[in-house]
C-alpha cells in the first residue's frame, strides 16, 4: 500500500528547461542499484552538485525559496532512455506530481507506476504557472485527482488533465498492479477452487 493520492495542495519547484532527459534526471553511473532506495539523493545530481560534491547554489533544488511536492518543468520532460530509475529518483526525492506541457510517454508511465502523477497542461497554462511561482513561491497549486484539474492558487486559473481510469484508480487507492491483484486474492482463490484447470484433472 502506497500513500493515496486524492487532492494535493502544494508549493512548486520550477524547472523551466525543455527536453530534460532521463540521464539528466538520474545520471547513468547511478543505475547499478536494483532497488528504489537512495535514488532521490541523486536526482539531477550533475546540476545540483559540482565535481567536488559541493552544492551549486544557482540550481533550483538548492534554493530555499522553492520547495514542495510538485515539480514544474518545461516541455518534453523525461525524454531519452526508458530507464525507470528516473521515476524512482523523482519519487524518492519526495515529489508527488510533475507538471509539464508534454511528458515522454514511457517516462509518464514510469511515473504513474511509482505513484507520481504526471500532469500535462497547455503551454499557456504552464507559462502562467511559472510566472505565478516566481511571483509568489508560497502560492503553489491544487491538484484534484478525482476531478482531474490543476489550479494555480495565485491566479485561480484551472485546467483539466487526462489520466487513464485504471491508473487514476491505482493512485487514489494507493495500490500498484500487484497490490490491486492481491486485493482480490480471496475471489481468485475461490474461483480456482471451484473451477480447477482441466489439465490438472485426473
Amino acid at each position: 500500500m502506497r500513500e493515496k493520492f486524492d487532492i494535493l495542495a502544494s508549493t512548486c519547484v520550477p524547472l523551466p528547461l525543455e527536453n530534460i532527459d532521463t540521464d539528466q534526471i538520474i545520471p547513468a553511473r547511478f543505475l547499478k542499484a536494483t532497488t528504489r532506495e537512495g535514488f532521490g539523493a541523486n536526482l539531477f545530481r550533475d546540476w545540483r552538485y559540482d565535481k567536488q560534491g559541493r552544492k551549486i547554489d544557482s540550481f533550483v533544488l538548492n534554493n530555499p525559496a522553492y520547495g514542495g511536492r510538485v515539480l514544474v518543468a518545461g516541455r518534453n520532460f523525461g525524454c531519452g532512455s526508458s530507464r525507470e530509475h528516473a521515476a524512482w529518483a523523482i519519487a524518492g526525492y519526495g515529489f508527488r506530481a510533475v507538471v509539464s506541457s508534454s511528458i515522454a510517454d514511457i517516462h509518464r508511465q514510469n511515473e504513474l507506476n511509482n505513484f507520481v502523477l504526471p500532469v500535462v497542461v497547455g503551454e499557456d497554462f504552464l507559462a502562467g504557472l511559472f510566472r505565478s511561482i516566481y511571483a509568489d513561491p508560497k502560492a503553489g497549486v491544487v491538484i484534484d485527482l478525482p476531478a482531474q484539474t490543476i489550479t494555480d492558487r495565485l491566479t485561480g486559473r484551472s485546467e483539466h488533465f487526462d489520466i487513464s481510469p485504471y491508473k487514476k484508480m491505482c493512485l487514489m487507492e494507493g495500490l500498484d498492479d500487484i497490490g490491486l491483484l492481491l486485493r482480490d486474492k480471496a475471489v481468485i482463490e475461490r474461483y480456482e477452487t471451484q473451477s480447477p484447470c482441466p489439465w490438472n484433472a485426473r
